[in-house]
Parts: structure tokens; C-alpha cells; sequence
């Protein structure tokens, strides 16, 4: 009995202890997007006039819309994904409605104001560029809120075709999409970094050598993708995180 109480008592312990590590460790989300153009790399068309136009088409048509795409993820990113993370998040309203984070002006690339995205943003989050390049704007984004957090977060998904079975020009196509979500600490240091992707189980076509890209056509298949998507990383990501490096 003495025994059993005591193995209770260091279980108990250890989970006060996870949890109250939890709460002293806090992250800022600071970007929350997904990329407008559809990737058709690997259908191996770049140069191919007729394509690039019909992407162009499709970024800027009003019914490819991903907002409500962005929106299901963001909803298991906040509801399911934020409980498996070895720390708490910061509350949504403190990151947005920070005047500091209003006024910062990031930089994506090398020069000023140079865009290499075509990006939705959730409401309410800025467009910040993470990753090669990106320096000034994960240190920028630490120094923002170093004193309200141990780190900060920046979170992306983008969708690409992928080439399925066929011959010569009539071919399937599925959707594949990427999510990266990428950890840095107080000092803008890079702590790690995640990047997973799923395909959709819809599918469509390629049609004498040209995927079809009307918005009826591909938007199932994103939401198809990222459904897979969402359910492999809700098994997945606290196994990776605790593979990672800590905060």
C-alpha cells in the first residue's frame, strides 16, 4: 500500500510539475497564412505559357477562395495542436492587438517591401516572411514580445499538384499540401522547425497536357488535402515536437 501511494505521489508531482512548466514557457504566433497560388512544379510545365496563365487566373479569381480552408486549419491549430506543444500559447487578442506588432514593417526577401508570395492571411495577422531571408523579421517579431513570451511562432500551409496515373496528355492530378511551422526563441534564434505534407484523396485531371484549374474542380481537392493533413498531424506532433530542440 505504501508503495502504491508513493508511485501515486511522484505521478502527481511530475504532472504538476509538466504543467507548471508549461505555463512559465510561452509562445506568440505571429504569422498564420497560406499561399493564394497553386504550385504545379511537379506536373514538370513550367515555361508553359498556358499554364501560368490559367494559375494566374485562379489566384485572382473571387470563387477560389481559401478562407474558409485557412479558417478549418486555424481551428485545429488553436483547439487540438497548441495542447500537444510543451508550452502555452500566447492569447490570440495580445498578438494582434499589440501596437508594435501594428506598426512593423517586415521585409521579405532582400529589398524592402519585395513580395515572393501571394498570401492570404488569417484576420487580424501580418504578412511576415520566415525562413532564408528572413532574419530581420523573426528577430523583429522576438523582440516584440520578449517580455510577454519565451518565443514566437510562424505558421504557413501552400498546395501543389502532384501528377497521378496517365498517358501522354491525359493524366490524374492530386493535391498535396505543405504545412511549416517554424519556432524561434526571445533572441529571433531558430529552435525548430516543422514540415509536413499530405495528398487529397480527390482527384482530378490533366487534360491534353493541362490541369484543369477551375475553382469547382481544385477546391475540394485542397479541402480533401487538407483534411489528411490535419488528422496526420494531430497523431504526429507531439511525437515530433518532443524530438525537437526545447524552447
Amino acid at each position: 500500500m505504501k508503495k502504491i501511494k508513493l508511485f501515486l505521489a511522484i505521478v502527481c508531482a511530475t504532472a504538476i510539475m509538466q504543467a507548471q512548466n508549461k505555463e512559465e514557457k510561452k509562445v506568440a504566433v505571429v504569422s498564420f497564412s497560406t499561399d493564394k497560388t497553386v504550385d504545379v512544379t511537379d506536373l514538370g510545365l513550367n515555361g508553359v505559357k498556358a499554364v501560368a496563365d490559367k494559375i494566374l487566373d485562379l489566384k485572382n479569381d473571387p470563387n477560389f477562395n481559401l478562407a474558409p480552408i485557412l479558417e478549418k486549419y486555424h481551428t485545429a491549430f488553436f483547439d487540438s495542436y497548441a495542447k500537444k506543444f510543451p508550452f502555452a500559447l500566447l492569447l490570440e487578442e495580445e498578438v494582434i492587438n499589440n501596437q508594435a506588432y501594428k506598426d512593423f514593417e517586415p521585409k521579405v526577401g532582400e529589398k524592402e517591401n519585395e513580395t515572393a508570395f501571394s498570401l492570404l492571411n488569417y484576420p487580424g495577422y501580418k504578412e511576415i516572411y520566415e525562413g532564408l531571408l528572413g532574419k530581420s523579421n523573426e528577430e523583429g517579431m522576438a523582440t516584440i514580445f520578449k517580455e510577454q513570451a519565451d518565443g514566437v511562432m510562424m505558421t504557413r500551409i501552400h498546395f501543389s499538384l502532384i501528377k497521378g496515373f496517365g498517358i501522354g496528355g491525359t493524366a490524374t492530378v492530386k493535391m498535396r499540401v505543405y504545412a511549416r511551422i517554424a519556432l524561434y526563441d526571445k533572441t529571433g534564434k531558430k529552435v525548430w522547425v516543422i514540415n509536413e505534407s499530405e495528398q487529397s484523396k480527390k482527384t482530378g485531371v490533366m487534360v491534353g497536357g493541362i490541369p484543369v484549374l477551375e475553382p469547382s474542380k481544385i477546391l475540394p481537392m485542397c479541402e480533401s488535402a487538407l483534411e489528411e493533413l490535419m488528422k496526420d498531424l494531430d497523431k504526429r506532433i507531439e511525437k515530433i515536437v518532443k524530438k525537437s530542440e526545447k524552447l
